[in-house]
């Protein structure tokens, strides 16, 4: 029988902690039989936020993991973390370092700095909201103004890959192909978006799509899970896909991350998606 072991991770951020966070799950990826218990504590700007954290650490000890710059705000932490017999990791400390040494230069010590409200982050909320907005088919009268346009039947991960990449700052548009009910004739006109088409094995949608409905209380035998059906659905989508010459992505083994990636790699072959 495996061992689950119990973990009180502490993430502190004088900004909004998303890097941390990233830092962590990746960190956190490479342990099995581990239940994380987060404690999130982002924007600490003073030593009065700190010391209502220290104390909450001090009831539920484990790791603490940080981002501050702030001399003062650290030195205060590392210092209640060694009283307290606990590990406290400055999460970008090595980088930082590293750069410093190679680039001749002291790092900024500005909090948030990496978060600039810079024409990048309002491209890329622009990017969210555009995909947002023209999800599942809905607004294709201008999807010519997308960067990428993914196409596929129903459960093929459509939308998360279309949200991940909005937030790497691309404006995705997504269509479901369904056998009853062609897609609009602009969809085999687009000149700018890369069309991507997306397929999984039979198998496997089958049983994406029997949880589905039994999360939803539904009646687990239709023909949405129907072996046949489904076969068809899936030669129905890869003859358009051939048809329109769209590059194919095969989504059974490959997780969101994967998928974007795969995708994003295609915009660069292509010079598209720019």
């Amino acid at each position: 029988m495996r061992v689950t072991t119990r973990l009180h991770l502490h993430l502190l951020s004088d900004s909004t902690g998303e890097t941390l966070e990233t830092i962590a799950k990746a960190a956190l990826a490479q342990f099995e039989g581990v239940e994380t218990i987060k404690h999130f504590w982002p924007m600490i700007r003073s030593g009065g936020n700190l010391e209502r954290i220290l104390d909450e650490i001090a009831q539920n000890p484990g790791l603490v993991l940080f981002t501050l710059v702030n001399p003062d705000t650290r030195r205060t932490l590392e210092q209640r973390c060694r009283a307290l017999g606990l590990p406290a990791v400055g999460a970008i400390d090595p980088v930082t370092d590293a750069l410093s040494n190679m680039l001749g230069q002291t790092a900024v010590a500005r909090p948030g700095r990496q978060h600039a409200l810079d024409a990048a982050y309002f491209a890329r909320v622009d990017a969210i909201q555009f995909t947002i907005a023209h999800d599942d088919g809905i607004g294709w009268e201008n999807w010519e103004e997308a960067d990428i346009v993914l196409a596929g039947i129903s459960r093929t991960s459509k939308t998360p890959t279309s949200i991940y990449l909005a937030n790497r700052g691309y404006k995705v548009a997504n269509i479901p192909l369904v056998v009853e009910s062609p897609p609009p004739p602009s969809l085999f006109r687009l000149k700018n978006p890369l069309v991507v088409g997306l397929t999984t094995n039979v198998e496997r949608l089958i049983a994406v799509r029997r949880n589905r409905l039994l999360s939803l209380n539904q009646a687990p035998e239709t023909d949405y899970v129907d072996q046949e059906a489904v076969a068809r659905e899936v030669a129905f989508a890869r003859r358009i896909f051939a048809d329109n010459g769209w590059p194919v992505i095969d989504v059974t083994r490959r997780s969101i991350e994967e998928t974007a990636a795969a995708i994003i790699n295609l915009c660069n072959e292509r010079r598209q998606c720019a």
